[in-house]
């Protein structure tokens, strides 16, 4: 397989689709990772399995139908393999593991059935202090965006992905791009004041535009360096209630079909009126209930040089 993945919203070739089946109990309290699951135990209102697989299953149609190859993980006795984005990174033609939180480091072993077809001088490994999960890392071609937590509590907070260290280890292995750290407000109970991965709040679509929180940034200087490099104008700007929805997180197919929630209206009518693009509407609620959304359950293998 030659990897190819430089941004976001070339056309897609290949990629991992999560796993929906043995998700396991719904986790106790103690146990969520994130806000959004935190809250979906307390409300009582976590997915079901059967929900779940519905909607995966209505992704991976769509995917099917713009002649995507489609990997999905081996799937694991109750674990929770939604989120293939947080297992590893493409870039480039090179693909590195993340060192995610410990609860979810089994799901790694599921990716045998992508990483036999890799060649192994393609595949990296990251120091075991250098923490990165693949929400975090946004692409645009000769641009990699980090979303980071710089704050002394980062070992106490579980929202808290990617460090410092994982940021520097990235930029010494493409020394011919330019990485921009940005840094993003955490919260490991409160959904509405918690952006988990820069891609909760931050996503390039189409040709130069892009959706934006702009209060999911700790330092408002980092919004304002998203809007000089993207023009104000090319921006989508969405409401903190639209953000607690995740509607940054959809997903482009190319630079002119995303796949997105179809109860993301205003941003659904927007991009299709305003911007030209098709809008693939499909049923992805009951998954962001587990603190992801579209981005999220998919790892790019391969875009094509458009």
């Amino acid at each position: 397989m030659n990897l190819n993945v430089k941004n976001e919203t070339s056309t897609l070739k290949a990629v991992v689709l999560g796993q929906p089946g043995s998700l396991g109990k719904v986790p106790n309290v103690g146990a969520t990772y994130d806000a959004k699951s935190y809250e979906s135990v307390v409300r009582g209102i976590y997915p079901t399995e059967e929900a779940v697989y519905k909607e995966m299953s209505a992704f991976e149609k769509i995917l099917l139908k713009y002649d995507v190859q489609v990997f999905r993980p081996w799937t694991l006795e109750n674990c929770n393999q939604v989120f293939a984005r947080d297992v590893a990174i493409v870039i480039d033609d090179k693909i590195i593991n993340s060192n995610i939180i410990p609860d979810r480091e089994d799901e790694k072993e599921a990716y045998e059935v992508v990483y036999d077809g890799i060649s192994y001088n393609k595949i990296y490994n990251l120091p075991e202090k250098a923490h990165v999960e693949g929400g975090d890392v946004v692409l645009y071609n000769d641009l990699i965006f980090v979303g980071l937590y710089r704050g002394k509590d980062y070992p106490k907070l579980k929202t808290a992905r990617t460090n410092e260290y994982a940021f520097s280890f990235l930029k010494e292995l493409f020394p011919e791009k330019n990485f921009i750290p940005l840094e993003l407000i955490k919260h490991d109970t409160d959904p509405y004041h918690c952006v988990l991965h820069l891609d909760c709040t931050f996503m390039p679509v189409g040709k130069g535009k892009a959706l934006i929180y702009p209060d999911g940034f700790s330092k408002k200087e980092d919004y304002y360096l998203l809007t000089d490099i993207f023009g104000k104008e090319n921006l989508f700007e969405i409401t903190q209630e639209e953000m607690y929805y995740m509607n940054t997180n959809v997903f482009s197919v190319s630079p002119e079909v995303v796949v997105s929630e179809r109860n993301f209206t205003r941003l659904n009518n927007f991009m299709e009126s305003a911007w030209g693009l098709t809008v693939e509407k499909i049923p992805y609620y009951e998954i962001s209930k587990m603190g992801g959304l579209l981005r999220c359950s998919t790892l790019p293998l391969i875009r094509a040089k458009d």
